[in-house]
């Protein structure tokens, strides 16, 4: 795996980690649950999106690179679906904020990874 997506998806980890316990500490633990589930629902759907972007890319032919980023795009997006349907069909104490809160950190690594990159 690349090393830059290895970062991303290890900050992405580490942040919802770190927002559980903080949530634990200041609400309750149904709220941390909520966030670790949350922020999980974004961690497999991006490793969704890379595994399925890079196995399907190679070379330097734009239509296969079109074709590998819609892919991951296209699974990326089911996943995410299908994280949250299970959720709110099987966990019905979910706390909504700290769950989206949770999946919503995971996109602030990818602002991180821009800035590292500068």
């Amino acid at each position: 795996m690349h090393p830059q997506v290895s970062w991303i998806l290890s900050r992405q980890a580490a942040l919802t980690i770190a927002l559980a316990l903080i949530a634990v500490l200041f609400v309750d633990g149904n709220a941390a649950v909520s966030v670790l589930i949350g922020g999980s629902i974004g961690l497999i759907a991006n490793l969704g999106y890379v595994l399925r972007a890079l196995r399907m890319s190679s070379g330097s032919d734009p239509i296969k690179a079109y074709r590998a980023q819609a892919g991951g795009e296209g699974l990326k997006f089911i996943l995410t679906l299908a994280g949250f349907a299970l959720v709110f069909i099987g966990f019905k104490e979910v706390a909504v904020l700290p769950l989206f809160l949770g999946y919503a950190s995971t996109f602030v690594i990818y602002w991180m990874a821009l800035l590292k990159q500068r």
